[in-house]
């Protein structure tokens, strides 16, 4: 009997041994943006949302992703990033809504709120609570073939530099500013003219002189080296605005198991905590590597600050009306935007649902 049983010990010992251990099934995808990798949030997407997604498939050990990372425009330059995804260029990116406002225009709440609060970690969290609350934040990706994951706030707060100083808002009166999309508006009071352009081409706008003065943050400046060609910051805080969305091609999505798709959307909202939590971060750090370059600084005043944004037109009103001609509850979305940032008790210049 000892010998039996010992032998079918060894059988049963045998046949463990003998059954194949499943390999981990490779899935191919694209990630793509039109900036290089200096740029805070592509830098963070590298460093940290995709080590993340390979760390929790890398537990479970049966899915593991073969990362193509396509950045600095090779295959879809940075106004053209929801163009590569819908295509199927790419699997998934980071669109740059501020440049898609007719497209995916809920995702520029932030950017129609100006002066109401200087916090990107409050911001990107409130904007990704409305997409929960009002299904029309999701459902506008769908006609361009995309699956929403997050927002981005990459930016702390954007301030104004300039070539020469600006010892008072009158300053900006016939000056060339340069920036992108909804923030443009910023300027119409003030009489300067907005010009239309990306962060790769601000410097060189500067340099040239096509445009004397630019709306940027701190680390972006940074970055970009903004210093060298507008040494002169006029600290406003006009808002930390979310300029980013992380979207899947909805067929690339559709092909990916479940497990792979948990990865990535639950690793999306702590890429989205990092890039703002870093973005509010590093911006105190990038102003002050600003001053030691030789840049300097005026902080505007709170009365400046509250007529600069009286003298704005109601771009939020407009944006909301804009949406209710659509079907869309825009006045609804903006009052629930504005509720929640002043229960935060946010330094609001401007209650731009009350007028």
């Amino acid at each position: 009997m000892r010998v039996l049983a010992k032998a079918v010990t060894i059988a049963a010992a045998s046949a463990l041994l003998a059954t194949p251990v499943m390999a981990q099934k490779t899935i191919n995808l694209t990630a793509i943006d039109g900036y290089p990798p200096k740029a805070s949030w592509v830098r963070e997407f590298i460093n940290f949302y995709i080590p993340a997604i390979n760390k929790e498939l890398a537990e479970k050990g049966n899915y593991k992703i073969q990362w193509n990372q396509a950045w600095s425009g090779q295959i879809a330059k940075t106004r053209h990033v929801l163009e590569g995804l819908q295509k199927g260029l790419g699997d998934i990116g980071i669109v740059t809504t501020v440049f898609h406002a007719g497209r995916v225009p809920l995702q520029n709440l932030s950017f129609v709120t100006p002066f109401v609060s200087a916090d990107p970690v409050l911001s990107s969290r409130t904007m990704d609570e409305m997409a929960e609350t009002f299904p029309e934040f999701k459902a506008a990706w769908k006609p361009f073939n995309q699956i929403y994951l997050t927002n981005g706030c990459v930016l702390d707060s954007y301030q104004m530099f300039t070539k020469e100083p600006i010892a008072s808002l009158s300053d900006f009166n016939g000056k060339k500013i340069a920036g992108a999309g909804v923030n443009l508006r910023y300027l119409q009071g003030l009489g300067a003219a907005g010009v239309p352009g990306s962060l790769v081409s601000f410097y060189n706008k500067l340099k040239t002189g096509v445009v004397s003065g630019a709306m940027l943050w701190p680390e972006a400046v940074a970055q970009f080296k903004i210093v060298e060609v507008a040494p002169h910051m006029l600290k406003a805080d006009l808002g930390a605005a979310c300029s980013k969305s992380i979207t899947v091609n909805a067929d690339s999505w559709k092909k990916l198991p479940a497990e792979v798709q948990q990865a990535i959307q639950s690793n999306a909202i702590g890429y989205r905590d990092q890039m703002s939590t870093q973005a509010l971060a590093r911006g105190k750090g990038a102003q002050d590597k600003f001053v030691k370059a030789g840049g300097k600084v005026r902080v505007l005043s709170a009365e400046e600050r509250a007529a600069w944004a009286k003298s704005m037109p109601n771009v939020a009103k407009e944006w909301a009306e804009s949406l209710e001609a659509k079907g869309i509850p825009g006045k609804k979305i903006l009052a629930a935007y504005m509720d929640k940032m002043r229960a935060a008790n946010q330094p609001i210049m401007r209650h731009w649902d009350k007028e």
